[in-house]
C-alpha cells in the first residue's frame, strides 16, 4: 500500500506542506490568540480536583516539560496528560464549531509540553498548534455530528490533532507523520457517557489524548508504524465510529482559511451548548429584565445541546455546567456565567434556584437541522406582570462571526489568572505569549 493512496498520508502530506510554507501574519496572530486561551483554561483549571488527583498519583518523576501554573518539572509525556486535563476542567478551552471539537486543550497540551523538552522557539510552537489544529478540525468535521452521538470528539479525534502537531515539533517526514497519525487514531478513545454524570472522566480526555498524541509521534520518530488505512478501512475509525464519512471533503479545500483563524473562543465557563441561550439571557439582563420580576423562561434551543446540557436542579459544579437551566438562571442573577457561577455560594444562592426552576427548555427540530454549524437559541421570558421579553440568538458571543476581540480575550485571561498567579505574574506571562513569535525558547516562559 503506497502512503499516498491512504488517507493519514493525505493528511500527512497536508500537515508537511503547511509547515513548509509557514504561517502568515493573521495565522500566526491567531495560533498566539489559543496559546493565551489555553493557559488562562489550564491556570484556571489547575487547581480543580481533577488535575489534582492525576498530579498525585503520576507526576513524581521530574523531567525537562512543565506543570500548569507553577512551572514544576515533569517527564513529557506526564505533562501533557496534566496540562490537558487541567485545560478542560473549567469548560473554558476553545471550540471548533463545525466538528463539535476542542481542539486546543490537547492540542496545546502535548505541543507545549514537547516544545518545552526540545527548547523549541515560541514560532515553532506556533506552527505546531496551527498544524494539530488543521488536522484535528478537518477530521472532527468530517466524522460529525454522528460521531458525537456515542463519542466526545476532544478524546478521539483530539488524539490526532496532538499528534499532528507533536509530529511537526519533530520534522517528521510525510511517511513518518501517516504512520504517527495511524498510531493515534486506534488509541483514540472517549465516551459520551462519561460527561452524562458527575465524574473526572471528561477532562481526562483532553490529557490523555495528548499524552496519546504525543506518544504516537514520539514513536514514529523511532521507527513504530500503524495501519495506515485505519480512518477509511472497513474496520477502521470511521467505520466503527462515525456514519460513512467524506474522507474527500475532508482532503479538499486545501485554501480554505486554517482551523485556527476559525475557533470558538469560550466566554462563559460551562458547556458550549450552553451558549447561545446564555447569551440571549444576558441580554435580557442588559435590557432591563430583573431576575427577581421573572415568572417564567422559556429557551429553545437544538436536541443535541438539550440532551447533552439538559440537566435540571443541579447539585454540583459539574451538573451546573451542564445544565441550560441554571446557566440561563445565572446570566439573568449573577450577569455573568464565568467560575463564580458555580462556586457553592452560586450553587446555594436562593434567587439563582427559584429562577433556575422557573426556566422551561425546549427541543427545537429546526435548530438541530442547521446544527453544528449554526448554535442557535431563542430566549423568551415573561415578567410577573405577564409582559414578554425575548432574545433571538443565531449565534454564540466568541465564535468566528461574533468573536471576542484582543482586548475582550486579554480580559477573560485576566480573570482566570490573576486569582492564581497574581496580576504582575498574570501581567508578565500575557505579554510572552501575546509574542511568542519572537521567543527563542519556550522554555523562556515565564510559567
Amino acid at each position: 500500500m503506497q502512503v499516498q493512496e491512504t488517507v493519514c498520508g493525505q493528511f500527512a502530506a497536508l500537515a508537511t506542506a503547511l509547515r513548509r510554507r509557514g504561517l502568515t501574519a493573521k495565522e500566526s496572530h491567531a495560533a498566539s490568540r489559543a496559546v493565551v486561551d489555553w493557559f488562562g483554561a489550564a491556570i484556571a483549571g489547575s487547581l480543580q480536583s481533577p488535575a489534582q488527583a492525576l498530579r498525585a498519583a503520576v507526576a513524581e518523576d521530574r523531567g525537562s516539560a512543565r506543570l500548569i501554573p507553577d512551572g514544576q518539572p515533569a517527564p513529557l509525556r506526564t505533562a501533557a496528560l496534566i496540562n490537558g486535563v487541567a485545560s478542560h476542567t473549567a469548560e473554558l478551552d476553545d471550540i471548533y464549531r463545525e466538528g463539535i471539537y476542542h481542539p486546543g486543550s490537547p492540542t496545546i497540551a502535548a505541543a507545549l509540553a514537547l516544545a518545552e523538552d526540545r527548547g523549541a522557539s515560541g514560532r515553532a510552537l506556533l506552527r505546531a498548534t496551527a498544524v494539530g489544529y488543521e488536522i484535528g478540525d478537518r477530521i472532527a468535521q468530517t466524522v460529525n455530528p454522528a460521531h458525537y452521538n456515542y463519542w466526545h470528539t476532544t478524546g478521539t479525534v483530539g488524539t490526532l490533532g496532538a499528534a499532528a502537531a507533536a509530529a511537526d515539533l519533530l520534522g517528521l517526514g510525510e511517511l513518518q507523520l501517516a504512520h504517527a497519525l495511524a498510531t493515534a487514531t486506534t488509541m483514540a478513545a472517549g465516551l459520551q457517557q462519561a460527561f452524562r454524570s458527575d465524574a473526572m472522566s471528561k477532562p481526562l480526555h483532553a490529557g490523555h489524548a495528548a499524552e496519546a498524541g504525543l506518544l504516537a509521534a514520539l514513536a514514529a520518530c523511532h521507527g513504530y508504524t500503524g495501519a495506515l488505512d485505519v480512518l477509511e478501512g472497513s474496520a477502521g475509525f470511521g467505520a466503527a465510529m462515525a456514519q460513512s464519512p467524506d474522507w474527500s471533503a475532508a482532503l479538499a479545500d486545501r485554501a480554505r482559511p486554517l482551523g485556527v483563524t476559525t475557533a470558538t473562543v469560550k466566554n462563559h465557563s460551562c458547556c458550549g451548548h450552553t451558549f447561545a441561550a446564555v447569551d440571549g439571557a444576558l441580554e435580557l439582563r442588559a435590557q432591563g429584565l430583573r431576575a427577581e420580576d421573572i415568572e417564567y423562561v422559556e429557551v429553545r434551543t437544538a436536541i443535541t445541546a438539550a440532551k447533552v446540557a439538559g440537566n435540571t436542579h443541579p447539585h454540583t459544579p459539574f451538573e451546573a455546567k451542564f445544565s441550560v437551566s441554571y446557566c440561563v438562571a445565572a446570566a439573568l442573577v449573577l450577569g455573568s456565567v464565568r467560575l463564580r457561577a458555580f462556586e457553592p455560594e452560586a450553587l446555594q444562592h436562593p434567587l439563582l434556584n427559584e429562577v433556575e426552576r422557573r426556566v422551561r427548555v425546549t427541543a427545537d427540530a429546526e435548530m438541530e437541522r442547521v446544527f453544528p454549524s449554526q448554535r442557535r437559541a431563542i430566549v423568551t421570558a415573561v415578567d410577573r406582570a405577564g409582559l414578554c421579553h425575548e432574545v433571538v440568538r443565531n449565534t454564540r458571543k466568541g465564535d468566528p462571526d461574533d468573536p471576542l476581540t484582543d482586548s475582550e480575550l486579554a480580559e477573560k485571561y485576566a480573570d482566570l489568572t490573576e486569582p492564581t498567579l497574581g496580576r504582575e505574574r498574570s501581567k508578565r506571562l500575557a505579554e510572552q505569549l501575546w509574542r511568542l513569535d519572537a521567543l527563542p525558547s519556550v522554555r523562556d516562559l515565564e510559567v
